[in-house]
């Protein structure tokens, strides 16, 4: 079990984590998610005891990791698949983890096999692809058989049989009764891994929730709707619902009532419909909506330059 309790750590002023409070418990896979620069690398290092916190604690299984002398056995964990001597071939590099933590050199074998690198295995890593890195450093945090595991966008440079496999993997993990802590930018692949998700924003946390009870939402719930009398329809609607929005010229879409209120207010104004459905409620939805304010960085559409013939821009 990770437990995480008032974390809090600065960077000079900058403060990375602020007052930080959650659980990663066994048989789950959490979900770590939060934009660019909310924490989550930060609390994963001083979890892993890379970092010291200012304030508050971090530990797994009751202890700090810092103070055990072979952590392996206890924590596996993928945060940067970059961090390999290039010039070292991945069995090198496993063998190197094995004795460092006492652990018979009989799993590199056995985890090299499990990701897949064994016909790999002899070749220095500045061969490998982005994908196989991943993999190399999946194979590392389970050399110790351990009952916690974290990990820190494990699909970055994975393919599609590699996303399925890394997402087979971790649902395993938790199913024999493991910790499972995973970071992601994918939301789709979160909501079909994670049992439950924290969220940050800024260094706080914004939600601690399972999927189900971040997907119920009603007041974001969504309908679409396809009919010829769109006008009087929405007319009829804005006094109750959310929002009511045009997305085509007999489109709606609409926030906060259910199908079934939509479909009789359109029978009480005598509206038409072609088209009446609800909208699923993805994690990434309900993610934007959490996260809304928490975003450092917003990008912006790009607007079309047209250049005249003599070189201007108009």
């Amino acid at each position: 079990m990770i437990s995480v309790r008032a974390l809090t750590k600065e960077h000079g002023r900058v403060r990375a984590v602020d007052d930080l409070t959650f659980d990663a418990r066994p048989g789950t896979v959490t979900g770590f998610l939060g934009p660019n620069g909310a924490g989550k690398s930060t609390t994963m290092r001083v979890v892993m005891g890379l970092d010291r916190p200012t304030s508050g604690d971090a530990v797994v299984n009751g202890h700090r990791l810092a103070e055990r002398t072979a952590p392996l056995h206890e924590v596996g964990a993928l945060l940067d698949a970059g961090a390999m001597h290039p010039g070292r071939s991945g069995r090198a590099h496993l063998r190197i983890a094995a004795r460092s933590n006492g652990i018979p050199l009989s799993r590199v074998g056995a985890v090299l096999d499990q990701v897949g690198l064994e016909g790999a295995a002899h070749r220095r890593i500045k061969t490998y692809s982005l994908g196989m890195r991943q993999r190399l450093g999946i194979a590392a945090a389970l050399l110790g058989d351990p009952g916690v595991l974290m990990f820190d966008e494990p699909v970055n440079g994975l393919d599609l049989d590699g996303v399925r496999w890394i997402r087979s993997l971790l649902r395993g993990f938790a199913d024999e009764g493991r910790t499972v802590l995973v970071s992601s930018h994918l939301m789709s692949e979160m909501q079909l891994i994670a049992d439950r998700v924290v969220i940050i924003g800024k260094g706080r946390l914004i939600a601690d929730a399972t999927i189900a009870e971040v997907l119920q939402d009603l007041e974001h719930q969504r309908v679409r709707v396809r009919t010829p009398d769109a006008d009087a329809l929405a007319e009829a609607l804005a006094p109750r619902a959310t929002t009511v929005e045009r997305t085509g010229p007999d489109e709606l879409e609409v926030a906060g009532l259910p199908a079934a209120e939509i479909g009789a207010a359109a029978r009480t104004v005598g509206a038409t419909l072609h088209h009446l459905s609800e909208v699923e409620q993805s994690l990434e939805d309900a993610y934007l909506r959490l996260t809304d304010g928490a975003v450092e960085h917003h990008g912006h559409r790009s607007e079309p330059v047209t250049a005249d013939l003599a070189g201007g821009e108009r």
